[in-house]
C-alpha cells in the first residue's frame, strides 16, 4: 500500500469530516475531571484530535475511574493550544506527530490511544509500544493482516498492553447478547443477520474516501461492527465467506466501496448475512434460534442503544460507551481482568476483511476460513 507523508494526510483532513470537528461551543465537563477518581489512574494520550476524541473520547475521560486525560498528539498547533486551555493539560504533556516518540519520557502517560486515519494505525501503535506505552487502537486495527502481525509483535516485544477501540464490548446490551448466547438461552441459533451503514453526504474529500488513508470503504468502517455483531451474536467465527459489491453512486464513491453484502456459514451450522454501506441507513443486529430470538436495533450506535428478546425488551442503564471500554482496558493493565478487545481480535476481524475482499474480486466466490476460537474472550 503506498505510504502518505503526515504533511499530505494533514492537507486532506482539513478537506473532510476530521478537519470540520471543532470545540467551539462543544459542552464539555469539567476540565479538571472528576474529583472522585481512585488514587489508580492511568493516564491517557489521545493522538489525533478530529470528531471521535474531540465528542465522545476526551469527555468521557473527565468520567472515567480508572483512567484520565494526560496528553494529547495533534498536528495542529490551534487545536494544542485549544485543548490545553480547555483541558488543562501543560505543554510538557503536547505533542506533535514528528516528536511523538519523546512520550517515553513522560511518566503521566500510560496508555497511548491511536484515533487517527487507518493508514497511520500501525506507524503509531509500533511507535507508542517502542516508547513503552499500552495502546488502544481505533478500528479497523489496520490496512491489512501483516500489519496487524507487525503492531502485535511489536508490543509483545515491548512487553506492554494492546487493545481494539471496539467500545461494545464493554457496554450491557452488548454484553447482555453474550450472555444469552453463552447460556443458550434459546437453544440452537439457526440465522443470525447484522447490518451497519449510513449515508454519507460529506466532502468527497474526507479521508474516509481516500483509499490511501481508509484502506476500503463501507466494509473498513462500518462493516467491521456487522462482522463483530455475526460473531458475538454467535459465540462463533465463521468458516467461510461469500460476498458482493454494488455501487449506486460512482462518481462520489471514486475509488471505496459503498455497499457490500456478505454471507457467513458458521461452525454450529446456522447462517449469517451482514450488509454494510455508506449509502443506506441500517443498524440492527438479529438471531433467531430454536426456542426465541433476540435483537439490537439498533446496534452499534453511541448511547441510546435498545434491545429486546422473544421474551420482552432489554431494559439497561445506558451511559458512555467510550468511558465503559477505557475503563475496562485500564482495569485489565491494573488488575488483569480480561482484555475484552485485543490485538488478535482486531487481527481475526481483518482475516474477515480481506476474505470478504477477495470474493468480491472472485465473482462471490466462497472463500474458506480457519479462524478457530482466535479473538474470542472466553468470560466468566
Amino acid at each position: 500500500m503506498k505510504k502518505i507523508s503526515r504533511r499530505k494526510f494533514s492537507t486532506t483532513l482539513t478537506k473532510g469530516i476530521g478537519g470540520a470537528a471543532l470545540l467551539n461551543g462543544m459542552p464539555l465537563a469539567c476540565a479538571m475531571g472528576n474529583p472522585n477518581k481512585p488514587q489508580k489512574s492511568l493516564g491517557v494520550a489521545l493522538v489525533g484530535l478530529g470528531s471521535y476524541s474531540t465528542y465522545q473520547l476526551a469527555p468521557a475521560l473527565q468520567d472515567t475511574e480508572y483512567c484520565h486525560l494526560a496528553a494529547v498528539v495533534t498536528g495542529t498547533p490551534e487545536k494544542a493550544r485549544t485543548w490545553s486551555s480547555r483541558y488543562n493539560i501543560g505543554e510538557e504533556h503536547i505533542y506533535n506527530y514528528e516528536n511523538f516518540d519523546a512520550i517515553k519520557d513522560d511518566e503521566g502517560v500510560d496508555i497511548v490511544y491511536v484515533v487517527l486515519p487507518n493508514s497511520m494505525h500501525a506507524e503509531f501503535t509500533i511507535r507508542a509500544a517502542k516508547a513503552g506505552k499500552h495502546v488502544i487502537c481505533e478500528k479497523p486495527m489496520a490496512m491489512s493482516v501483516a500489519e496487524c502481525d507487525t503492531m502485535m509483535e511489536a508490543c509483545e516485544q515491548a512487553g506492554v498492553k494492546l487493545a481494539v477501540g471496539y467500545r461494545l464490548h464493554s457496554e450491557p446490551f452488548t454484553k447482555e447478547v453474550k450472555r444469552l448466547v453463552r447460556d443458550k438461552t434459546y437453544g440452537k441459533l439457526r440465522y443470525i443477520s447484522a447490518d451497519a451503514a449510513y449515508i454519507s453526504r460529506g466532502n468527497p474529500d474526507q479521508w474516509r474516501l481516500n483509499r490511501e488513508l481508509s484502506g476500503g470503504g463501507a466494509l473498513m468502517n462500518m462493516g467491521v461492527y456487522s462482522i463483530q455483531s455475526i460473531i458475538y451474536g454467535s459465540g462463533e467465527n465463521p468458516i467461510s465467506v461469500s460476498a458482493q459489491e454494488f455501487s449506486t453512486r460512482p462518481e462520489y464513491f471514486k475509488q471505496t466501496d459503498e455497499t457490500i453484502t456478505a454471507q457467513f456459514e458458521l461452525p454450529s451450522g446456522a447462517v449469517g448475512q451482514m450488509m454494510t454501506s455508506h449509502n443506506v441507513r441500517a443498524n440492527r443486529l438479529y438471531a433467531s434460534c430454536d426456542s426465541g430470538w433476540y435483537e439490537l436495533d439498533p446496534a452499534s450506535t453511541y448511547i441510546p442503544l435498545a434491545g429486546r428478546t422473544s421474551d420482552g425488551p432489554m431494559n439497561f442503564e445506558q451511559e458512555s460507551q467510550q468511558k465503559l471500554q477505557m475503563d475496562d482496558f485500564a482495569k485489565h493493565i491494573l488488575e488483569g481482568t480480561p482484555n475484552v478487545a485485543p490485538g488478535e481480535m482486531g487481527k481475526r476481524d481483518m482475516v474477515i476483511v480481506e476474505a470478504i475482499y477477495k470474493s468480491i474480486a472472485e465473482g462471490g466466490k466462497t472463500i474458506p476460513l480457519d479462524l478457530g476460537n482466535m479473538g474470542i474472550v472466553k468470560r466468566s
